[in-house]
């Protein structure tokens, strides 16, 4: 049986995505706003990655 490759991890993106978007948005006084951009922006990378693993 031939050994596949490990997946890419890209879920980690959304969670700093999240947190880091909070943290941004708190200083702007905008923390939901931050926190929903930070997952948007988490979820498109995650998503990248994933493209591009599936494609290898």
């Amino acid at each position: 049986m031939a050994r596949s490759r490990p997946s890419a991890a890209g879920g980690v993106l959304i969670a700093i995505g999240a947190i880091v978007g909070t943290a941004v948005g708190v200083a702007r006084q905008q923390p939901t706003l931050g926190l929903i951009i930070g997952i948007a922006t988490g979820a498109a990378l995650a998503v990248a990655i994933w493209l591009r693993d599936r494609a290898r």
